[in-house]
């Protein structure tokens, strides 16, 4: 990383107190970046700040909120001057199959990984134009794919990564950047709690071939993120040989491969349901 293109660029990350975005904070610190830490745990970002040292601050918000992002978001341009840069990383993932999921779960998953996504952006938007900034859209490898058990995560995310798109369209005229990045398995809370839940999954996942089957740590896919925002980059796959799923993807949608995979999935769909049910009921 060269500290002399981060010395003194405002970044705003959302979902900044653990995992990626906590990692992702670290990295462009020590590249020089003055990071302003957005999410929803006070004593972690209270402590993040802390560790990164002076010159960054901290704000108490929730992405589905687009008052509590806007006073945020000025909030951090105060305390910098401006924005250069925006990583819309907050996200949350509920467990089951979309007849087991409650309305509740599901219509929160869109309100963070999808909402929060525009209302992080639509705030951050005037300030990215005085400086020509970039937007990353922090999407999932499960845009790419479906995912059994995970019908609402992966709706939520293929709709950042359109809403993505678009803006991408929307605002190059106005010299602004957008980026949307696709992770596959990263080592995270969020990870571990999945593989908890649902282990059927986990194993099955397990036995794909790499990348599908292996995982990230934190800190090698905020590498990998950091390269991309470098470059201002349309696309940022993690690991690599993701960008194949996205050339595939029609593929793994397909009626062959449903048909393929059909006595897979019936068991695989019922154990993850079993699962789901027993973690729930505890």
């Amino acid at each position: 990383m060269r500290v002399e293109q981060w010395k003194n660029k405002a970044v705003l990350i959302t979902g900044a107190s653990r995992g990626i975005g906590k990692e992702l904070a670290r990295q462009l610190a020590d590249g020089g970046a003055r990071i302003g830490l957005v999410g929803l745990e006070p004593d972690l970002l209270a402590e993040l700040a802390a560790q990164l040292g002076e010159g960054h601050c901290w704000v108490h918000a929730d992405v589905t909120d687009h008052e509590g992002m806007a006073a945020a978001t000025a909030k951090v341009v105060a305390e910098f001057g401006g924005l250069d840069v925006v990583v819309a990383n907050a996200g949350v993932v509920p467990f089951g199959t979309t007849r087991q999921i409650t309305p509740e779960a599901f219509t929160r998953t869109i309100d963070v990984n999808l909402n929060g996504v525009f209302h992080t952006v639509r705030c951050a938007i005037p300030h990215l134009i005085e400086r020509r900034g970039y937007i990353l859209v922090v999407s999932s490898s499960a845009s790419l794919i479906p995912v059994v058990g995970m019908s609402a995560y992966c709706a939520a995310k293929s709709g950042a990564e359109a809403l993505a798109n678009v803006l991408r369209m929307e605002l190059a005229h106005l010299g602004v950047r957008v980026g949307s990045a696709h992770t596959g398995f990263v080592d995270t809370d969020m990870t571990r709690q999945m593989n908890t839940v649902m282990p059927s999954l986990h194993r099955a996942r397990t036995r794909l071939p790499w990348p599908l089957g292996g995982t990230v740590s934190a800190q090698s896919c905020a590498r990998a993120l950091v390269r991309g925002i470098e470059r201002r980059a349309r696309r940022i796959f993690v690991p690599r040989p993701i960008w194949l799923l996205h050339l595939g993807r029609v593929l793994a949608a397909s009626e062959l491969v449903q048909t393929i995979g059909a006595r897979f999935l019936s068991r695989l769909v019922p154990a993850t349901e079993s699962e789901v049910r027993a973690a729930t009921e505890h």
